[in-house]
């Protein structure tokens, strides 16, 4: 079949990827300048990879796939971007997530160390031991290196004889002809329509603004302590429970360190609303990790990243079917991480016709 590919972010590229490898004819088609898009949720520099899930979520249960997925990717590409430092979960306060994520563990029989919070300050130093409640590490996890990833992906589709095109944004579709519009008044007709659109899909499909909501979010990246910065490179990537339910990666792939956090975001109906940096943005999403961290004042933010993420109600994977098209949406940044599976999983559906049983894995529901 001939297949349009709305998006080059991590969906797109993997779902274009997929479709190749089962002999499609494959035209991938991103709005932004290059691949990765900078303003694309997936164009950063990292993301975390880790098998810490809640245990009645069911990502926990599938998350070896999307391992899977990976090491069939390296292969292709000739090169592993995944960085497997491990990931250290930090609980603040009781019935945090970091609680809900230990359960999942024990129950996908995962092995953890468990630390008590001197016995973690001790191997971590950028720790304050008065500030949390306790600590697991797992040596399953670590970070994904998102543009070497997006240019390796890019470079290998066409190689395979896939039309890529950048600069390229679609403005419309009809789906019953399979006819996508860009904004340069060019059109392409494909047998299937798959938009992996990320945060600009409502743009186009209006009708899902009851099942997507769209927020605008930041993360920063900060310069530690001299003294701290040895065992900051030495780290594994973090996950911390309490209201601001943060992240972090280390420093990894020649990029810095970030902070970032899941309450920070702003709910918004425009994908492309208020992208640069607010004052002072980067030092209020810092010093929501004080506690766990010691010595919060003295991390020195050098940059800071705005994004835009889809969010479904429940947070899980979306998929919505109409006419030629298939939309499919990840959920805020847990998406990455099963990117390359996603991108299988919806070629398989492509090719099967199965649909229902696409929708039902990407939200993670028992077969």
């Amino acid at each position: 079949m001939n297949i349009i590919v709305v998006g080059a972010g991590i969906a797109g590229l993997s779902t274009a990827w997929s479709l190749v490898k089962g002999g499609h004819n494959v035209t991938l088609l991103e709005q932004g300048p290059a691949i990765p898009n900078p303003l694309a949720a997936s164009g950063d520099h990292h993301r975390i990879i880790r098998r810490a899930y809640r245990a009645a979520g069911g990502y926990g249960r599938v998350i070896g796939e999307a391992y899977d997925a990976w090491d069939e990717m390296w292969v292709d590409l000739g090169q592993n971007h995944l960085d497997p430092r491990g990931f250290l979960c930090v609980s603040l306060e009781e019935g945090d997530k970091i609680d809900e994520y230990l359960e999942g563990m024990d129950l996908g029989r995962w092995p953890y160390d468990m630390y008590k919070p001197a016995e973690a300050a001790k191997r971590w130093p950028f720790l304050d031991p008065d500030g949390f409640r306790y600590a697991y590490f797992s040596r399953d996890g670590g970070a994904l290196h998102c543009r070497p990833i997006a240019r390796g992906l890019a470079d290998w589709l066409r190689k395979k004889g896939a039309n890529v095109y950048t600069d390229s944004k679609v403005v419309d579709i009809d789906v019953d002809e399979g006819r996508v519009e860009l904004e340069t008044g060019e059109t392409l007709r494909g047998d299937r329509i798959v938009v992996t659109a990320g945060a600009w899909v409502l743009e186009l499909f209006r009708e899902l603004e009851g099942e997507l909501k769209t927020y605008r979010t930041a993360v920063a990246y900060v310069e530690p302590p001299a003294d701290l910065r040895a065992a900051w490179e030495a780290a594994p990537v973090m996950m911390t429970g309490g209201r601001a339910d943060g992240y972090l990666i280390p420093f990894t792939g020649g990029a810095g360190m970030k902070f970032g956090a899941n309450i920070h975001k702003v709910r918004t109906s425009d994908a492309d609303w208020n992208r640069e940096p607010v004052e002072g943005e980067g030092e209020a999403i810092r010093d929501l990790f004080s506690p766990p961290f010691a010595r919060i004042d003295e991390y020195r933010v050098t940059e800071v990243i705005t994004c835009a993420y889809t969010f479904t109600y429940d947070e899980t994977f979306f998929a919505h079917e109409k006419g030629r098209a298939l939309v499919v949406s990840a959920c805020s940044g847990h998406g990455y991480k099963f990117g390359a599976a996603v991108g299988r999983r919806v070629a398989a559906a492509i090719d099967s016709g199965d649909v229902a049983g696409l929708k039902r894995w990407l939200r993670a529901e028992p077969d």
